[in-house]
């Protein structure tokens, strides 16, 4: 129920979005109309198709890429046709009069003689509509998108998806009950119902313009990422679940017992809240560092979990404050388990994390969650995620996302403390976190996550368009901001995009202090050599922990690297990334 109340807040939010402007148009053109017979059908119409697309979107398919190619297209067609029946009565009446006589047919077919009803317009409308709407992927959408991921096309995505848009289409239909009542009061004082008419057409026209250059998803999706963020991210962490006692069914011998058991009588003095007994550490399909844990084993422990995966930026970036808070607190009493849920195939490969915690310098217990078993027992949806667990196997704080990492080890602390250790309250650890572990300079961070793959690919300005699962050869100009695209032959897949032949190259407008980019050496798994440029030049003193001042770099692993570390003042700026042998692996962009 509370993801259901989120979706429909972060749907509701997207009306202060600019990216929605170019649709705003499309919805005051109703003003004047019977809401229920034409106002509420177009709405209605909106809000499914959206939900329908985006859940294609998030099982991916390229027969779902090209029927929602067609699909906007006939949408800037129709929504053309519509804004210019608004500059002239005469086409209005002409386009209008198949629809009117395939309605008198209907009717005359169910012996009834009533009015044609005006609901089936408003309807086709709104189904274009919502094809043509681009909504800024926050942080309210990517968490709906990666739950459909980990969990594949069903119906509790669908309905997520229907709550979004539907408090999307419960914003829109507020601004259109303002906006018609500014236009009534015009056209009854002024007299200019016919101006009124013909400037709504001509912005429905710009509307579509806008949208077929695609500024929707460029320029206007720029300026609103910092905006609707912050907003979103706000309504996640208030009303997000927090994880509850949970029955331990599929659970296996100690495991059971310990769920079941009553809560320790230790009397609490902390003041953190109590959310519920820790659910069982079952599911793994294999430990490192460590023999199998469980949480009766743990028990009169304080367990820190840590949820990550290997190429994630944010982990990555969390890591350096775990690593010290393991080494820290060991002998006082705090566990630390990272468990591994991978976001990416590749991630389950278990030689490649082990690979990632050697780098890493990683000594602390990872359970490796491959069939996401122990993040559903938690009930997670964040990488990363940390949930601190008390002496008695309870669950006393979380956190999901990079930060807060001073009231995280002020908790490990005071929990320690609560199991009677004497732990004092320290200065919080400072770990010279370097290359790609930094922390992000989030104030000059205009560039978000950026995925390759087809399944979630935005932004992609190839002129050849996008082929789904073929082999194809692609080329770019001069990207906007936040705007990508290849150069080169290159096969798209759901994940990744592959390079087929040696000198391809991907071309991304940025603005961030850091660039970072998954990149994997290929099936051959044979090194692949590469070199950056910013704005055509080797990239000198802004050169990543990954690249050289001439920006050479090679891929070995499969793995996030940093390749971009802009030394001076942040600037927008045209990186390009050549690789100079063929089978080179891309998935994703990520900023710092």
């Amino acid at each position: 129920m509370t993801l259901l109340i989120i979706a429909y807040l972060g749907g509701a939010l997207t009306i202060l979005s600019p990216c929605i402007l170019p649709i705003l148009p499309f919805v005051f053109a109703r003003t004047g109309q019977p809401f229920l017979r034409n106002t509420l059908p177009m709405l209605i119409g909106m809000s499914i198709t959206f939900a329908v697309v985006a859940t294609l979107a998030s099982v991916g398919g390229g027969w779902a890429i090209h029927a929602n190619e067609y699909g906007r297209l006939a949408a800037i067609l129709l929504l053309a046709v519509f804004g210019v029946s608004l500059l002239s009565p005469r086409i209005a009446s002409m386009l209008s009069q198949p629809l009117v006589d395939f309605g008198h047919s209907l009717l005359n077919a169910s012996g009834r003689r009533k009015s044609v009803p005006t609901g089936a317009g408003a309807m086709i409308l709104g189904i274009a509509t919502g094809l043509l709407w681009a909504p800024c992927a926050g942080p309210v959408l990517g968490l709906l998108l990666t739950g459909a991921a980990l969990n594949g096309a069903n119906l509790q995505t669908t309905v997520l998806l229907l709550a979004y848009a539907a408090g999307a289409a419960t914003s829109l239909a507020l601004a259109l009950l303002v906006g018609d009542r500014i236009f009534t009061g015009m056209k009854r004082s002024l007299g200019i119902s016919e101006a009124i008419r013909k400037i709504l057409g001509a912005a429905v026209l710009a509307g579509v313009a806008v949208i077929a250059l695609g500024l929707d998803t460029g320029f206007l999706a720029r300026i609103s990422y910092a905006g609707t963020t912050r907003l979103e991210q706000a309504v996640v962490d208030r009303l997000h679940e927090k994880p509850t006692a949970l029955g331990s069914g599929d659970a296996a011998g100690d495991e059971a017992s310990h769920v079941a058991a009553p809560v320790s009588d230790r009397p609490l003095r902390s003041k953190l809240p109590v959310e519920g007994l820790a659910p069982s550490l079952t599911g793994a399909v294999e430990w490192l560092n460590s023999p199998p844990l469980t949480t009766k084993q743990l028990r009169g422990k304080v367990v820190l979990v840590d949820f990550w995966t290997y190429s994630c930026i944010n982990c990555i970036r969390t890591i350096p404050y775990v690593r010290a808070w393991a080494e820290k607190y060991r002998d006082q009493g705090l566990v630390v388990i990272g468990v591994h849920a991978p976001e990416f195939a590749f991630e389950k490969n278990i030689d490649n994390v082990r690979q990632a915690i050697g780098d890493f310098q990683i000594g602390y217990p990872i359970a490796i969650d491959n069939d996401y078993k122990i993040w559903r027992a938690f009930e997670n949806n964040y990488w990363p995620a940390q949930y601190l667990i008390d002496a008695s196997g309870r669950i006393r704080y979380h956190h999901f996302g990079e930060g807060n990492d001073r009231q995280t080890e002020e908790a490990i602390q005071d929990l320690l403390r609560d199991a009677g250790k004497e732990t004092m309250a320290t200065a919080p650890v400072t770990p010279d976190a370097q290359g790609a572990e930094a922390s992000a300079d989030i104030t000059n961070i205009r560039s978000g996550e950026s995925y390759v793959g087809y399944d979630r690919a935005a932004g992609f300005v190839s002129p050849e368009g996008l082929s789904a699962d073929a082999a194809r050869v692609y080329s770019v100009d001069r990207p906007g901001l936040n705007e990508w695209g290849l150069s080169g032959r290159w096969t798209i897949g759901a994940e990744r995009a592959v390079l087929d032949e040696p000198d391809g190259s991907i071309v991304y407008r940025f603005s961030a202090r850091d660039l970072n980019l998954v990149l994997g050496p290929g099936a051959a798994d044979k090194p692949v050599r590469f070199q950056v440029t910013i704005d055509g030049r080797a990239p000198g003193s802004n050169h990543g922990a990954d690249t050289d001042p001439a920006g050479h770099g090679t891929i070995t692993s499969t793995r996030l690297y940093q390749l971009v570390r802009q030394s001076g003042a942040v600037e927008e700026r045209t990186f390009e990334i050549r690789f100079l042998n063929s089978g080179a692996e891309a998935y994703a962009f990520t900023f710092g």
